[in-house]
């Protein structure tokens, strides 16, 4: 097989790789902001003790996240919502 033919393999290869990931942060963003609108949209008062610990440990799992993807992944959401109404 040629250099060129190779490079092109591999560069072709890299596409995919990378659309695969740019894909997989686009759900993970969605999931995130899902996660986070439905933490802050709990009622802890009507919540069993281990759902409340396990909404705890989400909900500061989603505060350690950098801002601005925590931001990225409401926005998804955002649009999302206004979408669907």
């Amino acid at each position: 097989m040629s250099h060129t033919k190779l490079k092109a393999q591999e560069i072709a290869m890299l596409r995919a790789e990378i659309e695969m990931l740019m894909n997989e942060r686009q759900n993970l963003l969605k999931t995130t902001g899902a996660a986070a609108f439905f933490v802050a949209n709990l009622d802890y008062s009507v919540l069993p003790d281990e759902a409340c610990e396990a909404a705890r440990m989400l909900s500061n799992t989603l505060n350690s996240m950098p801002e601005e993807t925590l931001r990225e992944a409401l926005e998804k959401v955002e649009n999302e919502l206004t979408i669907g109404e």
